[in-house]
This record gives structure tokens, sequence and C-alpha cells, in this order.
């Protein structure tokens, strides 16, 4: 993998790896953890997929073994909002306040998998709040939707709207390949894009509204 190739992972090692160990860096030093925190994102930013192949030498050269989507889907639920600041909103409208709500809260969901997945009875269960969590979030960005100006941007939020939904499609067609063939890492991959779809909407929000 090279920088800027577009996957999950890619994306969420930043806010869902790197920044909670650097949180637990500024107990020790935080002015070493913010200048890192900050030399780290604009390289990020710049060179998108760094910090993704940072993390790919570190353990190559520790000779560890890994299943970073497995871990990866598994540490979102833990990531707190300034380690994922650039997937908040920061209107005080309800609206965007209810949409930072539902997007998180079906994150939260998806990262239970790894733990769950095994259990067949807890597993379906999750899966059904996964498909509520879904609805709720695609509700929460219909109201939305009302405050973003201009035609263009209606367009662009609706396409990522679109997005979502067919990586959600995607999702459920996983899992109905995970239930005949047991390939856990599939959906671990799967519920990564759809957490990654997740925080496209809320950036696309971001970049039209704030």
């Amino acid at each position: 993998m090279t920088m800027g190739d577009e996957t999950p992972v890619t994306s969420l090692i930043l806010p869902v790896l790197i920044r909670p160990i650097l949180s637990q860096l500024e107990k020790q030093d935080i002015s070493a953890s913010q200048t890192l925190r900050s030399a780290l994102t604009k390289a990020e930013a710049s060179y998108p997929g760094l910090t993704h192949d940072l993390v790919i030498g570190i353990m190559r050269k520790g000779d560890l073994t890994v299943n970073l989507n497995e871990s990866i889907l598994r540490l979102q639920g833990a990531a707190s909002e300034t380690d994922v600041v650039e997937y908040r909103l920061n209107r005080s409208e309800d609206a965007f306040q209810e949409l930072n709500r539902k997007s998180a809260a079906l994150k939260r969901i998806l990262s239970r998998i790894p733990d769950e997945i095994n259990d067949r009875k807890t597993f379906l269960e999750t899966i059904k709040e996964i498909a509520s969590a879904i609805k709720r979030l695609l509700d929460a960005v219909n109201e939305v939707n009302g405050f973003i100006p201009g035609s263009t941007g209606k367009q662009a939020l609706e396409q990522r709207k679109r997005e979502f939904v067919k990586y959600s499609k995607r999702f459920s067609n996983t899992l109905k390949e995970y239930f005949k063939q047991g390939l856990a890492d599939a959906v671990f991959i799967s519920a990564l894009y759809l957490i990654h779809q997740t925080n496209m909407i809320i950036a696309t929000v971001k970049q039209k509204c704030e």
C-alpha cells in the first residue's frame, strides 16, 4: 500500500490509533504531545496515508503480526471527541448536534463487532442495532440538509448520502456471506468502510456549513 490509497484503515489510523496515544503522552509532556499531534496532522493532510505507512513500518520492524482491520475497528469505540475532532460538527443547532450523536452511536456499535461476532445470538442483535443506527443517521442527515447553503452544497451532501447507502448495502451483503463462509475479516473491513463513509458525511457538512 502506498500513501494516498483510499482505504478505511488508512484514514482512521491518525484519529483512532495515533491521537489517543498522544493524549496519554500529554500526561507526561504536554508540549511534546502537542508538537507531535500538530506535526502528524499536517503531514497526514499533505500526504494521506503517511501515518498508516508509519505504523506498518513499525510493525514490520518489530516483526509483529496484528490484524489491523480488527484492531482499528475495536479501537474506534474508545476514541474520544478530541481524537476525532475533524469528524465532529461545531455548530450548536439541534440538527447538527443530533448528527454528531447519531454518527458517534453508529461507530460505537460497529466497533463492538470484533468482540461479538463469534457469539451468534449477540451478533444478530448487534446487526439489528446497526440497521436502526443507519436509519437514524440518514434521518439526521436529512435534517441537516436544510441548513446547507446553495444547490452545489446540497448536491455534495446528497452524493455523500448515496455513497453511504451504497456501503450500507455492501455491509449487509458481506454479513450474508459471513454467515455462509465465516470470513470475519471481510466483515471488519466492510464495517470500517461504513465508518469511513460516516466520517465523510460529517466532513462534507463541516466543509459546507462551518
